[in-house]
């Protein structure tokens, strides 16, 4: 491939630096612009960096944002959907797909228009009268904040009581410590079943046959307990377009069309043997699922980007087994606490007792003089990735590399991808949901 013109456009989180890294590893021009001061050094020593984005729209062949914000208030959808009235390929939403995340009611309401089936939910701006509703409809629920506070990962609240009094208690506390914040949450009904994410990459007319299927793992300790952090690791594998594609994201195929989507989109479900239900889109890439997919791709990323940019049918060839990634963290994460930054992990070094930098992909990282140190304000510096012929091989190869890396204080969870070996694959292929093609492929004790 002929060397090509990237710019990447970060809010406040540089959440796209390794694939900017990545596709800049393959020999292209990379520009790196990141809007937030305290994230700005993250990145620097790996990709060159951009002061200004708008500056460098006319000199790049691709735009690429990482999330649907830019600064506090100008959703990432508008932006690309003005760069490609301006005739720019740009890898990103619209404004009605970036509602997706930010308006779960908005989201249920596309779904059940296009024949998807949904979890029982309803939104509310008013503490009092959620309270009031689990009281006169006593089940299980999950609260997901709605709008801004929706990106404090802990506040998301899974019920387990049939009575609904622990979901009454939380609603309680959160009136009092964030009732000035949150403006609205939804309540979903609980759903029990395997939790499942179906992943598509959208070229503006429709999905690439490439279809991604992950599990998240979102609470900050092994045997999913703890605060939620949005995500301490992920396994994935790929597939075709099976039943849990079809039911899903196959009947918006449509709707992102009309919306000239680009990039990727993923929804997330509980399914079990009466059917799939979604919980939540996240219409942009996915973190750290991004790196993740980045090492499981056999293909070149740049030429893949570049061609979903521009509407063509990518080309892309992925590892045919399973993979996981494992974020690697250090105090507060995921909490906010400057003083205990400062005091463990900023600027740490990152050292490796191996010349070998397979798997290892950047989160909060830049490079001085050659030496790796944490970069940022998160405490989010690494994810490493592993993939192999069963899941069993992926978490051996990806938990060999984690052991090589050395950062005072590092924590991880060292159970990525025991879901599926423990009876989640034997699960999905009980309910008909693989496909009858894929039972000896994803065999989860092969």
């Amino acid at each position: 491939m002929e060397t090509r013109q990237f710019l990447f456009v970060s809010a406040d989180a540089a959440l796209i630096t390794d694939l900017a890294w990545q596709i800049h590893s393959e020999g292209h021009d990379v520009k790196y612009y990141i809007e937030a001061e305290s994230d700005k050094e993250i990145g620097n020593g790996f990709v060159p960096k951009a002061d200004d984005w708008r500056a460098e729209v006319e000199w790049s062949d691709v735009v690429v944002f990482d999330d649907i914000w830019v600064g506090s208030d100008v959703g990432t959808g508008a932006l690309a959907q003005e760069l490609r009235e301006e005739g720019k390929a740009v890898v990103g939403g619209t404004p009605n797909a970036d509602r997706l995340e930010e308006d779960r009611g908005y989201a249920m309401e596309i779904l059940e228009a296009h024949g998807v089936d949904t979890i029982e939910h309803h939104v509310f701006e008013d503490f009092d009268a959620g309270i009031e509703y689990v009281r006169e409809n006593p089940a299980p629920y999950v609260i997901k904040p709605l709008g801004e506070v929706q990106n404090v990962k802990r506040l998301l609240y899974v019920g387990n009581e049939d009575d609904g009094s622990d979901v009454v208690d939380v609603l309680r506390a959160y009136k009092k410590a964030w009732g000035h914040r949150m403006k609205g949450f939804q309540l979903q009904r609980k759903v029990e079943g395997v939790e499942i994410a179906i992943c598509g990459f959208f070229n503006g007319k429709e999905f690439i046959d490439q279809v991604n299927f992950n599990f998240e793992h979102k609470k900050l300790f092994p045997g999913n307990i703890g605060p939620s952090t949005g995500e301490m690791g992920t396994s994935m594998f790929w597939g075709g377009r099976n039943k849990l594609f079809e039911e899903t994201l196959g009947k918006l195929e449509g709707w992102l069309a009309a919306e000239g989507y680009v990039g990727s989109i993923d929804i997330n479900c509980i399914v079990n043997d009466t059917g799939i239900y979604p919980l939540e889109f996240t219409p942009r890439f996915g973190y750290p699922t991004i790196a993740l997919q980045e090492e499981s791709f056999e293909s070149a990323t740049g030429q893949f980007f570049y061609d979903l940019a521009h509407g063509n049918d990518p080309e892309l060839e992925v590892h045919n087994g399973y993979q996981i990634a494992v974020r690697v963290v250090l105090p507060p994460f995921p909490f906010d606490d400057e003083k205990t930054y400062d005091e463990n992990s900023r600027n740490a070094a990152i050292v490796f007792q191996t010349e070998s930098r397979d798997g290892i992909h950047l989160e909060d990282t830049k490079k001085i003089d050659g030496q790796w140190r944490v970069a940022g304000e998160s405490g989010m510096p690494l994810v490493v990735t592993g993939k192999g012929e069963t899941m069993q091989n992926a978490r051996e190869r990806a938990y060999e590399r984690v052991d090589d890396i050395v950062i005072p204080n590092l924590y991880y969870r060292d159970d990525i991808g025991e879901r599926w070996i423990g009876g989640d694959g034997d699960r999905l292929q009980a309910w008909g949901y693989l496909g009858p093609d894929d039972e000896e492929r994803w065999n989860p004790n092969a």
